[in-house]
């Protein structure tokens, strides 16, 4: 029987679109803008400036703080600007621009770093911290900062190949085509952690993936174990597929490690590999194209800061107008203004929708159904948490540990009242943090 978690919701998986359509390369742009805002903490300082030539695979921007990875030119060519660009978050981000001499010059610090087996775990960590890799699953936390504040403590790691999200098989389509790679992490991320074992879990709609690992990885004598999983959503939200594949269920308030687990993607595995064994950082990005807007939707691998124009154009264009256009997935994905924004680091797919498929409601009504109660895999109580956010009773929120809500979407989803329940829920976090932060300056200040 497939591994599950309490919870969830059965989407239309709307896959069949791409996922038998091989990766397609899209040509490098004659420029690429890159903002210098791609991860989870502070934002990286351009280290590079106007007219200065750079290479590819070359460091363009770094931060010293403790939680941020560095960015690297995806291109070689000369910079034609540093100042703030339109991000994927709909506000202005300091970015390079860079204008391509199609060349592809490899700077000097792009070389294999050496075997797996002569490398030590510091070594590696290293690395992948040089390369600027962060999770690709959609978080975009820097990932050495994720291993390093694991060590010690983990004794299961997890491969998050479930891929969940409706319409996006970006990383199904790299399991299929370079497995290899991703087999390849695993087995640095084993020896950083020390670990004799890794899961590999994945969805049961992905057999055909299943069957491409299972040639790739010694039969039995593997240490690194194939689970697959009930194809439900969210099935890859961390704490949902710890509990899937150990039944152990993290804290509220708490991260993986707390129980023992760290888990990790399938690209950000395959990108660790190529960052050891090649020695090119985190340049390029396996991307979903598709929606009922797009005219002949593809997977594509594209280099990082290449318009989303680009590959619009990759796919044959608009079938029609887009009502709709979003960054990543349905139910986690941000919605955008513009389809001149970059491609980045946390973008596995891009989906634009007609305007026969909008279901805004003008007067969302809740009727008590507690359907988005039965659908929260984080045993949270949205009904409620939408009351208190709609009066303004933070403390309530606090006890009904809003803060823990991944804002998978599913009780929007389950909604027959239509309420934003998901986009409220965001705002109380934030609201709910500034109020705290008020009350302890309120007791210092007393």
């Amino acid at each position: 029987m497939a591994l599950t978690f309490r919870g969830g919701v059965y989407p239309d998986e709307k896959k069949d679109q791409t996922r038998k359509k091989q990766f397609e390369n899209v040509p490098a742009p004659a420029s690429v803008v890159i903002p210098m805002l791609m991860h989870v903490g502070g934002p990286c300082q351009p280290i590079v400036k106007k007219g200065d030539a750079v290479r590819m695979g070359q460091k363009i921007g770094d931060n010293v703080a403790p939680v941020s990875a560095p960015i690297h030119s995806p291109i070689s060519g000369k910079v034609v600007a540093v100042e703030p660009r339109l991000h994927p978050n709909g506000t202005n981000v300091m970015s390079v621009v860079i204008e391509n001499d199609y060349a592809d010059t490899l700077d000097d610090t792009v070389s294999p770093r050496g075997s797996v087996e002569s490398l030590s775990a510091e070594d590696l960590l290293a690395v992948i911290r040089d390369a600027g890799i962060v999770g690709l699953g959609g978080a975009a936390f820097p990932t050495h900062v994720k291993i390093s504040s694991g060590l010690g403590k983990v004794d299961t790691l997890i491969i998050n190949c479930a891929e969940c999200e409706p319409y996006i098989t970006s990383g199904h389509r790299a399991l299929l085509e370079r497995p290899e790679e991703m087999i390849g992490g695993v087995r640095i991320l084993m020896k950083i952690f020390k670990l004799d074992s890794a899961i590999i879990a994945i969805e049961e709609n992905k057999l055909d993936a299943v069957r491409v690992l299972e040639k790739v990885l010694p039969q039995r004598s593997s240490p690194i174990k194939i689970k697959v999983l009930k194809t439900k959503y969210p099935q890859g939200g961390e704490k949902q597929i710890i509990y899937a594949v150990t039944k152990r269920q993290v804290p509220p308030g708490q991260l993986p490690a707390a129980v023992g687990c760290a888990v990790f993607n399938s690209d950000t595995c395959a990108a660790i590999h190529n960052a050891v064994t090649t020695g090119m950082p985190l340049i390029t990005r396996g991307v979903t194209v598709s929606g009922s807007a797009i005219a002949n939707p593809k997977n594509l691998i594209c280099r990082i800061g290449t318009p989303l124009s680009d590959l619009v154009a990759a796919s044959g264009g608009f079938r029609e107008e887009p009502y709709k256009l979003i960054m990543g997935g349905p139910m986690m994905g941000v919605a955008l203004p513009d389809i001149e924004i970059p491609v980045i680091k946390a973008t596995n797919a891009f989906l634009a929708f007609s305007q026969d498929e909008d279901k805004f409601a003008s007067e969302p009504t809740c009727i008590r159904c507690g359907r988005c109660v039965e659908a929260c895999p984080m045993n949270l109580m949205p009904v409620y948490m939408y009351m208190y956010y709609q009066k303004e009773m933070f403390p309530e929120l606090d006890r009904l540990n809003v803060a823990d809500c991944i804002e998978c979407g599913s009780c929007s989803y389950t909604c027959p009242g239509r309420l934003f329940l998901t986009q409220s829920f965001r705002v109380a976090k934030v609201r709910l943090a500034d109020y705290k932060k008020t009350l302890a300056q309120r007791k210092v200040a007393n």
